[in-house]
Protein backbone atom coordinates (compact mmCIF):
# COMPACT_ATOMS: atom_id res chain seq x y z
CA UNK A 1 0.00 0.00 0.00
CA UNK A 2 1.35 3.72 -0.73
CA UNK A 3 1.90 5.60 1.79
CA UNK A 4 0.09 9.25 0.56
CA UNK A 5 2.62 11.04 2.73
CA UNK A 6 5.66 9.63 0.60
CA UNK A 7 3.78 10.87 -2.88
CA UNK A 8 3.54 13.93 -1.99
CA UNK A 9 7.31 14.34 -1.88
CA UNK A 10 7.48 12.55 -5.34
CA UNK A 11 8.15 14.95 -8.32
CA UNK A 12 5.84 15.78 -9.46
CA UNK A 13 3.75 15.29 -6.44
CA UNK A 14 0.45 14.59 -6.85
CA UNK A 15 -2.32 14.23 -3.94
CA UNK A 16 -5.57 12.92 -5.38
CA UNK A 17 -8.67 15.19 -5.42
CA UNK A 18 -11.53 14.35 -3.18
CA UNK A 19 -14.89 13.39 -4.80
CA UNK A 20 -17.46 15.84 -5.62
CA UNK A 21 -17.67 19.23 -6.34
CA UNK A 22 -17.94 21.52 -3.29
CA UNK A 23 -19.79 25.11 -2.97
CA UNK A 24 -17.82 28.41 -2.88
CA UNK A 25 -17.76 29.32 0.70
CA UNK A 26 -20.16 32.69 0.42
CA UNK A 27 -18.13 35.86 1.60
CA UNK A 28 -21.10 38.17 1.29
CA UNK A 29 -19.98 41.79 1.94
CA UNK A 30 -16.67 40.77 2.82
CA UNK A 31 -15.95 39.62 -1.16
CA UNK A 32 -16.44 43.52 -1.79
CA UNK A 33 -12.83 44.30 -0.17
CA UNK A 34 -9.12 43.37 -1.45
CA UNK A 35 -8.11 44.18 1.66
CA UNK A 36 -9.73 44.47 5.11
CA UNK A 37 -7.79 44.75 8.59
CA UNK A 38 -9.17 44.71 12.27
CA UNK A 39 -7.63 46.84 13.57
CA UNK A 40 -5.52 49.11 10.84
CA UNK A 41 -3.95 49.09 7.42
CA UNK A 42 -0.33 50.48 7.00
CA UNK A 43 1.08 50.80 3.72
CA UNK A 44 4.24 51.96 2.33
CA UNK A 45 4.98 52.77 -1.08
CA UNK A 46 3.36 52.66 -4.42
CA UNK A 47 0.82 49.51 -3.70
CA UNK A 48 -1.83 48.96 -6.34
CA UNK A 49 -5.11 47.60 -5.10
CA UNK A 50 -7.36 46.23 -8.07
CA UNK A 51 -11.04 44.98 -7.79
CA UNK A 52 -12.16 45.92 -3.84
CA UNK A 53 -12.32 48.08 -1.28
CA UNK A 54 -9.35 49.01 1.47
CA UNK A 55 -10.62 49.05 5.08
CA UNK A 56 -10.45 48.67 8.88
CA UNK A 57 -12.68 47.98 11.18
CA UNK A 58 -13.54 48.54 14.24
CA UNK A 59 -9.75 50.38 14.59
CA UNK A 60 -10.73 52.50 11.56
CA UNK A 61 -7.10 53.36 10.69
CA UNK A 62 -6.04 53.59 6.76
CA UNK A 63 -2.99 54.67 6.16
CA UNK A 64 -0.76 55.37 3.16
CA UNK A 65 -3.13 55.75 -0.03
CA UNK A 66 -1.84 58.20 -1.10
CA UNK A 67 0.78 56.61 -2.50
CA UNK A 68 -1.12 53.62 -2.68
CA UNK A 69 -3.84 53.80 -4.79
CA UNK A 70 -7.11 51.49 -5.26
CA UNK A 71 -8.59 51.60 -8.45
CA UNK A 72 -11.75 52.73 -9.59
CA UNK A 73 -15.33 52.66 -8.34
CA UNK A 74 -13.21 51.18 -5.56
CA UNK A 75 -12.30 52.82 -2.22
CA UNK A 76 -10.54 53.14 1.71
CA UNK A 77 -12.86 53.18 4.23
CA UNK A 78 -12.36 53.66 7.67
CA UNK A 79 -14.82 51.93 10.57
CA UNK A 80 -18.12 52.76 8.78
CA UNK A 81 -20.88 50.92 8.34
CA UNK A 82 -19.79 48.73 5.50
CA UNK A 83 -16.33 47.91 6.62
CA UNK A 84 -18.16 46.77 9.75
CA UNK A 85 -20.53 44.20 8.00
CA UNK A 86 -17.59 43.17 6.14
CA UNK A 87 -15.91 41.94 9.36
CA UNK A 88 -19.49 40.26 10.63
CA UNK A 89 -19.42 38.74 6.97
CA UNK A 90 -15.77 37.64 7.36
CA UNK A 91 -16.13 36.03 10.78
CA UNK A 92 -19.24 34.19 9.39
CA UNK A 93 -16.61 32.80 6.53
CA UNK A 94 -14.20 31.94 8.35
CA UNK A 95 -16.26 30.33 10.68
CA UNK A 96 -17.84 28.13 8.07
CA UNK A 97 -14.69 27.33 6.35
CA UNK A 98 -13.34 26.11 9.26
CA UNK A 99 -16.07 23.46 9.96
CA UNK A 100 -14.72 21.99 6.36
CA UNK A 101 -13.25 18.27 6.86
CA UNK A 102 -10.07 17.94 6.17
CA UNK A 103 -8.64 15.63 3.02
CA UNK A 104 -5.03 15.86 3.66
CA UNK A 105 -2.53 16.54 6.31
CA UNK A 106 0.46 18.30 5.17
CA UNK A 107 1.28 19.12 8.35
CA UNK A 108 5.53 19.48 9.03
CA UNK A 109 5.57 19.90 5.15
CA UNK A 110 6.85 22.32 2.54
CA UNK A 111 4.48 23.46 -0.08
CA UNK A 112 7.17 24.19 -2.46
CA UNK A 113 7.52 21.97 -5.47
CA UNK A 114 3.75 20.46 -4.43
CA UNK A 115 1.54 20.07 -7.14
CA UNK A 116 -2.32 19.45 -5.36
CA UNK A 117 -5.48 19.01 -6.80
CA UNK A 118 -8.84 20.55 -5.07
CA UNK A 119 -9.39 19.35 -1.62
CA UNK A 120 -9.26 20.71 2.27
CA UNK A 121 -5.40 20.96 3.38
CA UNK A 122 -5.01 20.55 7.16
CA UNK A 123 -1.68 22.10 9.40
CA UNK A 124 -1.84 21.35 12.59
CA UNK A 125 0.78 24.40 13.13
CA UNK A 126 2.84 26.58 10.58
CA UNK A 127 2.76 26.25 7.01
CA UNK A 128 5.53 27.33 4.71
CA UNK A 129 6.28 28.10 0.94
CA UNK A 130 9.83 27.94 0.07
CA UNK A 131 9.47 27.26 -4.10
CA UNK A 132 6.40 26.95 -6.38
CA UNK A 133 2.95 25.82 -5.39
CA UNK A 134 1.11 24.39 -8.18
CA UNK A 135 -2.85 24.19 -8.07
CA UNK A 136 -4.38 22.31 -10.55
CA UNK A 137 -7.94 22.71 -10.77
CA UNK A 138 -8.22 19.54 -13.85
CA UNK A 139 -10.20 22.17 -15.52
CA UNK A 140 -13.08 22.30 -13.02
CA UNK A 141 -14.40 25.55 -12.78
CA UNK A 142 -16.15 24.23 -9.28
CA UNK A 143 -12.70 23.70 -8.05
CA UNK A 144 -12.01 24.77 -4.68
CA UNK A 145 -9.23 24.65 -2.10
CA UNK A 146 -8.93 25.27 1.22
CA UNK A 147 -5.89 25.77 3.36
CA UNK A 148 -6.63 25.51 6.97
CA UNK A 149 -2.83 26.71 9.07
CA UNK A 150 -3.21 26.43 13.02
CA UNK A 151 -0.77 29.11 13.24
CA UNK A 152 1.53 30.89 11.07
CA UNK A 153 1.69 30.90 7.25
CA UNK A 154 4.96 32.08 5.50
CA UNK A 155 6.42 32.19 1.95
CA UNK A 156 10.03 32.82 1.39
CA UNK A 157 11.40 35.63 -1.26
CA UNK A 158 10.71 35.00 -5.01
CA UNK A 159 8.58 32.10 -3.73
CA UNK A 160 5.00 31.49 -6.29
CA UNK A 161 1.39 29.94 -6.18
CA UNK A 162 0.20 29.44 -9.13
CA UNK A 163 -3.33 27.61 -10.59
CA UNK A 164 -3.49 25.80 -13.59
CA UNK A 165 -6.04 24.60 -16.01
CA UNK A 166 -9.25 26.64 -14.90
CA UNK A 167 -11.62 25.40 -17.21
CA UNK A 168 -12.89 26.70 -20.05
CA UNK A 169 -14.19 30.51 -18.32
CA UNK A 170 -10.34 30.89 -17.69
CA UNK A 171 -11.46 34.82 -16.70
CA UNK A 172 -13.27 32.97 -13.73
CA UNK A 173 -11.45 33.85 -10.11
CA UNK A 174 -9.79 31.02 -8.18
CA UNK A 175 -11.49 29.71 -5.33
CA UNK A 176 -8.77 29.52 -2.99
CA UNK A 177 -8.97 30.25 0.54
CA UNK A 178 -6.24 30.20 3.54
CA UNK A 179 -7.47 30.36 6.71
CA UNK A 180 -4.61 31.38 9.24
CA UNK A 181 -5.06 30.69 12.82
CA UNK A 182 -2.43 33.67 13.73
CA UNK A 183 -0.55 35.47 10.95
CA UNK A 184 0.59 35.59 7.68
CA UNK A 185 3.71 36.72 6.00
CA UNK A 186 4.34 37.24 2.03
CA UNK A 187 7.90 37.20 1.21
CA UNK A 188 9.88 39.69 -1.09
CA UNK A 189 8.88 39.20 -4.66
CA UNK A 190 6.55 36.36 -3.93
CA UNK A 191 3.46 35.85 -5.86
CA UNK A 192 0.41 34.80 -4.20
CA UNK A 193 -3.03 33.06 -4.83
CA UNK A 194 -6.52 33.40 -3.20
CA UNK A 195 -8.26 35.10 0.04
CA UNK A 196 -6.01 35.34 3.29
CA UNK A 197 -8.10 35.01 6.33
CA UNK A 198 -5.75 35.79 9.10
CA UNK A 199 -6.75 36.36 12.52
CA UNK A 200 -4.12 38.65 14.03
CA UNK A 201 -2.03 40.13 10.97
CA UNK A 202 -0.79 40.24 7.53
CA UNK A 203 2.50 41.54 6.66
CA UNK A 204 2.94 41.75 2.88
CA UNK A 205 6.99 42.41 2.26
CA UNK A 206 8.31 44.84 -0.76
CA UNK A 207 7.08 43.76 -4.01
CA UNK A 208 4.69 40.91 -3.05
CA UNK A 209 1.89 40.36 -4.77
CA UNK A 210 -1.59 38.75 -3.99
CA UNK A 211 -3.13 37.33 -7.43
CA UNK A 212 -7.41 36.90 -7.81
CA UNK A 213 -7.40 37.20 -4.16
CA UNK A 214 -7.64 39.51 -1.18
CA UNK A 215 -5.47 40.04 2.39
CA UNK A 216 -7.90 39.53 5.29
CA UNK A 217 -7.74 40.07 9.28
CA UNK A 218 -10.03 39.14 11.77
CA UNK A 219 -8.05 41.32 14.48
CA UNK A 220 -5.00 42.23 13.82
CA UNK A 221 -3.31 44.97 10.86
CA UNK A 222 -2.47 44.33 7.44
CA UNK A 223 1.02 45.98 6.37
CA UNK A 224 1.33 46.59 2.85
CA UNK A 225 4.98 47.80 1.02
CA UNK A 226 4.81 48.70 -2.47
CA UNK A 227 2.65 45.62 -3.42
CA UNK A 228 0.29 44.30 -6.18
CA UNK A 229 -2.92 42.89 -5.18
CA UNK A 230 -5.50 41.97 -7.23
CA UNK A 231 -8.97 40.58 -6.73
CA UNK A 232 -9.80 39.09 -10.00
CA UNK A 233 -8.75 39.83 -13.24
CA UNK A 234 -6.40 43.04 -13.20
CA UNK A 235 -6.23 45.91 -16.05
CA UNK A 236 -3.83 45.56 -18.91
Amino acid sequence: MVNKTLVLLVVPPEVPAPGGAQARIPMDSADDFAVLAGSSVINMGKTVVHGGDVGASPGGEVTGFPPGAVTHPHNTRGDDDVARQAQVDLKTAYRSAMTATATHDLSGQNLGGLTLLPGVYNFSAAAELNGTLTLNNQGDPNARFIFKVGSTLTTATGSAVITINRGPDLGARADVMWLVGASATLGKDSTFEGDILASTGITMQTDASIRDGSAMTRHGKVTLDSNKISKGQAPA
